[in-house]
């Protein structure tokens, strides 16, 4: 869980520079590895750098990618100057007229048109062709059981297939070139649950060009591999899912199929390490009070779950008083915040947690720091290392 070079750089960090973020860039250039080598070399594979645009991270992504899946004007910009040479696709609900020409000027490869009203606006926008994908909102089954669901029932993403077929007519004769068809409906599915998603969303592209003559020739299947917060050493299957798109492309042999992962491809390489400020008990229960909090990780508030994590000891305690100590026991791990929803873990048994104590927690390359609400109250931020 923990990689050597991780815990070794963790228990060196002096304690001015805790909490931080530590990430194992060798480990995350091995993941890209084993993934790129699990697809079949024509599968084109985008990052969805929402997940965690970090310079250091997209410069050891970059030669495992096709390109880069950006959502805002501000990832946009960041993306086009850390890693220039990525083709870019904006996708996103709710892109402004600023951003769109913004991407019109810095040469987005694909705009992925959420809506008629996005549609309009960047045909009107657009001064030379634009290639585009539409994105939609298919009812497929399959996709209820995820961990997050973006399609298949009502949702703010994408178009239903009846809308779809209305923009068809504003495509003509104008700037914007449709080159296929873009489907995230779900995160959180297993391989043989995306295979199964992939495969309707492709017979569903199939027959809507089909129907109406189109030389489609993209399909975006989207992200969403299952991310296993409660085993940590549990892995999305990509062999076994580039086995089964190998048979999906025969069967499409007319279509690029492009995947658009975040959260798989680098939630594994980052640890966020703190030290434990005080242990104490509260109606039979042991609480660890931790440098930082939800401020800085905000993954577990926001799924729900307990952060999986490792106890490094710290064998020294400076001060004359006992040392404060959970032994053998359950303990809920909080952070410095004033409310109780600072918590990153919930009654996890411990053989030993002590004051003075290191915390690593896995898992933290990925929605992590980004979508943490950092100013609240005002703590400092945590350092960050990449090795």
């Amino acid at each position: 869980m923990l990689t050597p070079r991780a815990a070794a750089h963790a228990a060196a960090l002096p304690a001015a520079q805790l909490p931080a973020y530590v990430h194992d860039l060798a480990a995350l250039d091995e993941h890209l590895r084993a993934i790129r080598s699990a697809l079949p070399a024509p599968i084109e594979l985008y990052y969805a750098a929402k997940a965690n645009p970090a310079p250091e991270l997209l410069r050891v992504l970059a030669p495992h990618l096709t390109g880069l899946e950006v959502s805002s004007g501000g990832e946009l910009s960041h993306a086009r100057a850390t890693v220039p040479t990525l083709p870019l696709a904006f996708g996103g609900p709710g892109k402004t007229e600023e951003e769109l020409r913004l991407a019109l000027r810095l040469g987005v490869e694909r705009f992925h048109v959420e809506s008629p009203t996005e549609l309009r606006l960047l045909s009107q926008l657009a001064t030379a062709p634009a290639d585009i994908l539409l994105r939609l909102n298919l009812p497929v089954p399959g996709v209820g059981g995820a961990a997050l669901t973006m399609g298949g029932r009502p949702t703010p993403f994408g178009l239903d297939p009846d809308a779809a077929e209305a923009c068809l007519p504003l495509l003509r004769g104008g700037p914007l070139w449709l080159r296929g068809i873009h489907a995230h409906l779900a995160s959180g599915l297993d391989a043989p649950a995306q295979l199964a998603v992939s495969a309707q969303v492709l017979d569903w592209a199939r027959q809507f060009a089909d129907r109406h003559s189109l030389p489609l020739t993209e399909v975006n299947l989207g992200g969403g591999m299952s991310v296993d917060y409660t085993d940590p050493l549990a892995r999305f299957d990509w062999p076994a899912y580039g086995k089964g798109l190998a048979g999906l492309a025969r069967v499409h042999p007319s279509f690029t199929l492009r995947l658009e992962p975040g959260r798989s491809l680098t939630a594994y390489c980052g640890w966020y390490v703190t030290e434990v400020l005080d242990v104490k008990h509260s109606h039979g229960e042991a609480f660890a009070v931790l440098r930082g909090g939800t401020h800085h990780l905000r993954t577990p508030a926001a799924r729900s779950h307990d952060q999986p994590f490792t106890v490094l000891p710290v064998d020294t305690w400076p001060h004359p008083w006992p040392r404060p100590q959970a032994e053998a026991e359950p303990v809920t791990l909080t952070g410095q915040l004033c409310t109780p929803r600072d918590t990153l873990a919930r009654r996890v048994p411990v053989t030993s947690l002590r004051a003075g104590d290191r915390v690593a927690f896995a898992m933290a390359g990925a929605y992590a720091w980004n979508i943490s609400h950092h100013e609240f109250l005002m703590h400092p931020e945590p350092t960050f290392h990449y090795i």
